[in-house]
Protein backbone atom coordinates (compact mmCIF):
# COMPACT_ATOMS: atom_id res chain seq x y z
CA UNK A 1 0.00 0.00 0.00
CA UNK A 2 1.28 3.46 -0.90
CA UNK A 3 1.96 6.20 1.62
CA UNK A 4 -1.06 8.17 0.40
CA UNK A 5 -3.27 5.09 0.71
CA UNK A 6 -2.18 4.78 4.33
CA UNK A 7 -3.07 8.46 4.73
CA UNK A 8 -6.50 7.86 3.21
CA UNK A 9 -7.13 4.98 5.63
CA UNK A 10 -6.06 7.08 8.62
CA UNK A 11 -8.27 9.98 7.56
CA UNK A 12 -11.20 7.65 7.02
CA UNK A 13 -10.81 6.37 10.57
CA UNK A 14 -10.75 9.93 11.91
CA UNK A 15 -13.57 11.31 9.77
CA UNK A 16 -16.02 8.40 9.83
CA UNK A 17 -17.29 9.11 13.38
CA UNK A 18 -18.21 12.61 12.18
CA UNK A 19 -20.31 11.20 9.34
CA UNK A 20 -21.97 8.54 11.48
CA UNK A 21 -23.98 11.04 13.54
CA UNK A 22 -26.24 11.31 10.48
CA UNK A 23 -27.26 7.69 10.92
CA UNK A 24 -26.86 7.03 14.65
CA UNK A 25 -27.87 10.25 16.45
CA UNK A 26 -31.47 11.41 16.85
CA UNK A 27 -31.29 14.94 15.49
CA UNK A 28 -31.06 14.09 11.78
CA UNK A 29 -33.98 11.68 11.97
CA UNK A 30 -36.00 14.22 13.92
CA UNK A 31 -35.37 16.91 11.29
CA UNK A 32 -36.36 14.57 8.47
CA UNK A 33 -39.46 13.37 10.31
CA UNK A 34 -40.48 16.99 10.90
CA UNK A 35 -40.48 17.48 7.13
CA UNK A 36 -42.97 14.65 6.80
CA UNK A 37 -40.82 11.60 6.03
CA UNK A 38 -42.72 8.67 7.49
CA UNK A 39 -39.82 6.29 8.14
CA UNK A 40 -36.08 6.35 8.77
CA UNK A 41 -35.43 4.86 5.34
CA UNK A 42 -37.64 7.40 3.55
CA UNK A 43 -35.50 10.13 5.06
CA UNK A 44 -32.24 8.25 4.40
CA UNK A 45 -32.86 7.69 0.70
CA UNK A 46 -34.45 11.12 0.14
CA UNK A 47 -31.65 13.08 1.81
CA UNK A 48 -28.62 11.08 0.71
CA UNK A 49 -29.77 10.84 -2.92
CA UNK A 50 -30.89 14.48 -3.03
CA UNK A 51 -27.63 15.82 -4.58
CA UNK A 52 -28.32 13.61 -7.62
CA UNK A 53 -31.54 15.46 -8.36
CA UNK A 54 -34.92 13.95 -9.21
CA UNK A 55 -33.52 10.72 -10.65
CA UNK A 56 -35.40 7.41 -10.84
CA UNK A 57 -34.89 4.59 -8.35
CA UNK A 58 -32.72 2.67 -10.81
CA UNK A 59 -30.05 5.38 -10.70
CA UNK A 60 -30.13 5.61 -6.90
CA UNK A 61 -29.83 1.82 -6.70
CA UNK A 62 -26.83 1.88 -9.03
CA UNK A 63 -25.11 4.73 -7.18
CA UNK A 64 -25.71 3.36 -3.67
CA UNK A 65 -24.82 -0.17 -4.88
CA UNK A 66 -25.05 -2.00 -1.55
CA UNK A 67 -28.84 -2.23 -1.26
CA UNK A 68 -30.76 -5.28 -2.44
CA UNK A 69 -32.88 -5.08 -5.58
CA UNK A 70 -36.09 -3.16 -5.02
CA UNK A 71 -35.04 -1.42 -1.78
CA UNK A 72 -34.41 1.98 -3.37
CA UNK A 73 -37.69 1.76 -5.27
CA UNK A 74 -39.62 1.49 -2.00
CA UNK A 75 -38.55 5.05 -1.20
CA UNK A 76 -37.60 6.78 -4.46
CA UNK A 77 -39.30 8.77 -5.97
CA UNK A 78 -42.19 8.60 -3.48
CA UNK A 79 -40.15 10.25 -0.71
CA UNK A 80 -39.74 13.28 -2.96
CA UNK A 81 -43.35 13.61 -4.10
CA UNK A 82 -44.33 16.09 -1.38
CA UNK A 83 -40.90 17.04 0.00
CA UNK A 84 -38.41 18.64 -2.42
CA UNK A 85 -34.95 16.98 -2.39
CA UNK A 86 -33.23 20.20 -1.36
CA UNK A 87 -35.36 20.39 1.79
CA UNK A 88 -34.39 16.87 2.78
CA UNK A 89 -30.74 17.68 2.12
CA UNK A 90 -30.92 20.81 4.27
CA UNK A 91 -32.62 18.87 7.08
CA UNK A 92 -29.88 16.25 7.01
CA UNK A 93 -27.23 18.97 7.35
CA UNK A 94 -29.07 20.76 10.17
CA UNK A 95 -29.63 17.58 12.15
CA UNK A 96 -26.10 16.27 11.67
CA UNK A 97 -24.53 19.58 12.70
CA UNK A 98 -26.80 19.75 15.76
CA UNK A 99 -25.70 16.25 16.78
CA UNK A 100 -22.05 17.21 16.49
CA UNK A 101 -22.54 20.34 18.57
CA UNK A 102 -24.33 18.40 21.30
CA UNK A 103 -21.76 15.59 21.48
CA UNK A 104 -18.66 17.74 21.11
CA UNK A 105 -19.67 20.44 23.60
CA UNK A 106 -16.89 23.02 23.96
CA UNK A 107 -14.85 21.36 21.22
CA UNK A 108 -17.49 22.52 18.72
CA UNK A 109 -16.39 26.13 19.29
CA UNK A 110 -12.64 25.49 19.41
CA UNK A 111 -10.06 26.96 17.00
CA UNK A 112 -8.90 23.40 16.34
CA UNK A 113 -12.28 22.40 14.94
CA UNK A 114 -12.32 25.46 12.69
CA UNK A 115 -8.90 24.53 11.36
CA UNK A 116 -9.96 20.91 10.88
CA UNK A 117 -13.02 22.08 8.95
CA UNK A 118 -10.88 24.31 6.72
CA UNK A 119 -8.36 21.56 5.90
CA UNK A 120 -11.03 18.90 5.41
CA UNK A 121 -12.85 21.22 3.03
CA UNK A 122 -9.64 21.91 1.10
CA UNK A 123 -9.16 18.18 0.60
CA UNK A 124 -12.82 17.45 -0.12
CA UNK A 125 -13.12 20.08 -2.85
CA UNK A 126 -9.87 19.19 -4.64
CA UNK A 127 -10.36 15.72 -6.15
CA UNK A 128 -11.46 14.93 -9.73
CA UNK A 129 -15.15 14.04 -10.01
CA UNK A 130 -14.89 11.80 -13.09
CA UNK A 131 -16.40 8.39 -12.34
CA UNK A 132 -17.51 9.52 -8.87
CA UNK A 133 -21.28 9.89 -9.08
CA UNK A 134 -22.11 10.40 -5.39
CA UNK A 135 -19.07 12.59 -4.81
CA UNK A 136 -19.87 14.69 -7.88
CA UNK A 137 -23.39 15.17 -6.56
CA UNK A 138 -22.07 16.40 -3.21
CA UNK A 139 -19.67 18.77 -4.98
CA UNK A 140 -22.69 20.60 -6.45
CA UNK A 141 -23.97 21.42 -2.95
CA UNK A 142 -22.90 24.71 -1.37
CA UNK A 143 -20.32 24.32 1.40
CA UNK A 144 -21.78 25.67 4.67
CA UNK A 145 -20.20 28.67 6.36
CA UNK A 146 -20.67 27.41 9.91
CA UNK A 147 -17.51 25.46 10.90
CA UNK A 148 -19.35 22.52 12.47
CA UNK A 149 -21.67 22.13 9.51
CA UNK A 150 -18.72 22.61 7.15
CA UNK A 151 -16.74 19.87 8.87
CA UNK A 152 -19.69 17.47 8.61
CA UNK A 153 -20.37 18.43 4.98
CA UNK A 154 -16.75 18.01 3.89
CA UNK A 155 -16.31 14.76 5.82
CA UNK A 156 -19.43 13.48 4.08
CA UNK A 157 -18.06 14.55 0.69
CA UNK A 158 -14.92 12.53 1.41
CA UNK A 159 -17.04 9.60 2.56
CA UNK A 160 -18.95 9.61 -0.73
CA UNK A 161 -15.69 9.94 -2.67
CA UNK A 162 -14.35 6.89 -0.86
CA UNK A 163 -17.63 5.08 -1.37
CA UNK A 164 -17.53 5.64 -5.13
CA UNK A 165 -14.04 4.12 -5.19
CA UNK A 166 -15.20 1.22 -3.04
CA UNK A 167 -17.99 0.50 -5.51
CA UNK A 168 -15.44 0.50 -8.34
CA UNK A 169 -13.26 -1.94 -6.40
CA UNK A 170 -16.26 -4.22 -5.77
CA UNK A 171 -17.32 -4.16 -9.40
CA UNK A 172 -13.78 -4.96 -10.48
CA UNK A 173 -13.73 -7.95 -8.12
CA UNK A 174 -17.22 -9.03 -9.31
CA UNK A 175 -18.64 -8.68 -5.80
CA UNK A 176 -22.27 -7.55 -5.64
CA UNK A 177 -23.79 -5.34 -2.97
CA UNK A 178 -25.20 -8.12 -0.79
CA UNK A 179 -22.04 -10.18 -1.29
CA UNK A 180 -20.02 -7.18 -0.09
CA UNK A 181 -22.01 -7.13 3.14
CA UNK A 182 -21.29 -10.84 3.66
CA UNK A 183 -17.55 -10.28 3.22
CA UNK A 184 -17.64 -7.26 5.53
CA UNK A 185 -19.51 -9.22 8.19
CA UNK A 186 -16.97 -12.04 8.09
CA UNK A 187 -14.09 -9.54 8.25
CA UNK A 188 -15.68 -8.10 11.41
CA UNK A 189 -15.96 -11.57 12.93
CA UNK A 190 -19.74 -11.86 12.50
CA UNK A 191 -20.79 -15.46 11.90
CA UNK A 192 -23.08 -16.56 10.49
CA UNK A 193 -22.81 -13.60 8.15
CA UNK A 194 -26.53 -13.78 7.41
CA UNK A 195 -27.16 -12.28 10.87
CA UNK A 196 -25.40 -9.01 9.93
CA UNK A 197 -27.72 -6.06 10.45
CA UNK A 198 -27.44 -4.79 6.88
CA UNK A 199 -28.76 -8.05 5.36
CA UNK A 200 -30.52 -10.08 8.04
CA UNK A 201 -33.91 -8.72 6.94
CA UNK A 202 -33.56 -10.07 3.40
CA UNK A 203 -35.56 -13.16 2.37
CA UNK A 204 -33.82 -16.35 3.45
CA UNK A 205 -34.01 -17.71 -0.09
CA UNK A 206 -32.19 -14.62 -1.40
CA UNK A 207 -29.49 -14.87 1.28
CA UNK A 208 -29.02 -18.58 0.64
CA UNK A 209 -28.48 -17.88 -3.06
CA UNK A 210 -25.83 -15.27 -2.23
CA UNK A 211 -24.01 -17.62 0.13
CA UNK A 212 -24.17 -20.45 -2.41
CA UNK A 213 -22.69 -18.17 -5.05
CA UNK A 214 -19.79 -17.24 -2.79
CA UNK A 215 -19.17 -20.94 -2.05
CA UNK A 216 -19.17 -21.77 -5.75
CA UNK A 217 -16.51 -19.11 -6.29
CA UNK A 218 -14.42 -20.53 -3.46
CA UNK A 219 -14.68 -17.38 -1.31
CA UNK A 220 -16.39 -19.03 1.67
CA UNK A 221 -16.38 -22.63 2.87
CA UNK A 222 -19.23 -25.01 3.64
CA UNK A 223 -19.63 -23.52 7.13
CA UNK A 224 -19.81 -19.95 5.84
CA UNK A 225 -16.32 -18.92 6.93
CA UNK A 226 -13.70 -17.22 4.77
CA UNK A 227 -11.50 -19.37 2.61
CA UNK A 228 -7.97 -18.09 2.00
CA UNK A 229 -9.16 -16.85 -1.40
CA UNK A 230 -12.12 -15.09 0.17
CA UNK A 231 -10.02 -13.32 2.76
CA UNK A 232 -7.52 -12.29 0.09
CA UNK A 233 -10.35 -10.93 -2.06
CA UNK A 234 -11.83 -8.93 0.82
CA UNK A 235 -8.46 -7.50 1.82
CA UNK A 236 -7.65 -6.68 -1.79
CA UNK A 237 -10.88 -4.71 -2.13
CA UNK A 238 -10.08 -2.73 1.02
CA UNK A 239 -6.53 -2.00 -0.13
CA UNK A 240 -7.73 -0.80 -3.52
CA UNK A 241 -10.41 1.31 -1.83
CA UNK A 242 -7.70 3.04 0.20
CA UNK A 243 -5.62 3.63 -2.93
CA UNK A 244 -8.61 5.11 -4.77
CA UNK A 245 -9.49 7.31 -1.79
CA UNK A 246 -6.10 9.04 -1.71
CA UNK A 247 -6.58 11.76 -4.35
CA UNK A 248 -8.25 14.41 -2.14
CA UNK A 249 -5.40 14.34 0.36
CA UNK A 250 -2.83 15.09 -2.33
CA UNK A 251 -4.10 18.68 -2.12
CA UNK A 252 -2.64 18.99 1.39
CA UNK A 253 1.04 19.34 2.22
CA UNK A 254 2.65 16.84 4.62
CA UNK A 255 2.54 19.50 7.32
CA UNK A 256 -1.16 20.14 6.68
CA UNK A 257 -1.91 16.41 6.79
CA UNK A 258 -0.17 16.14 10.15
CA UNK A 259 -2.05 19.19 11.39
CA UNK A 260 -5.39 17.83 10.19
CA UNK A 261 -4.82 14.49 11.91
CA UNK A 262 -3.85 16.27 15.14
CA UNK A 263 -6.92 18.53 15.10
CA UNK A 264 -9.30 15.71 14.21
CA UNK A 265 -7.99 13.34 16.88
CA UNK A 266 -9.83 14.84 19.90
CA UNK A 267 -12.99 15.40 17.85
CA UNK A 268 -13.01 11.83 16.60
CA UNK A 269 -12.17 10.40 20.04
CA UNK A 270 -15.10 12.18 21.66
CA UNK A 271 -17.48 10.97 18.98
CA UNK A 272 -16.22 7.40 19.22
CA UNK A 273 -16.69 7.49 22.99
CA UNK A 274 -20.30 8.57 22.47
CA UNK A 275 -20.93 6.06 19.68
CA UNK A 276 -21.64 9.02 17.36
CA UNK A 277 -25.09 9.32 18.93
Amino acid sequence: MSVMAHTARRMFELLEPICLVTFFADECGDELAALGHRTYWDGYFASRAAPLGLVPAEIVHAAFYSFAAGEAARHIPSAWETIPPEESLAARERGSAASLRRILGELADSPGLVRAADLTTKAATSAPTAGRVMYAGMRTVAVPGDPVARLWHSATMLREHRGDGHVAALVGARIGGTEAHVLSALAMGIHPAETFGRIHHLPKKRLAAVMDGLRERGLIDADGHFTDAGRETQQGIETLTDELAAAPYEALSPAELDELAAELAPVSAKLVAAGSK
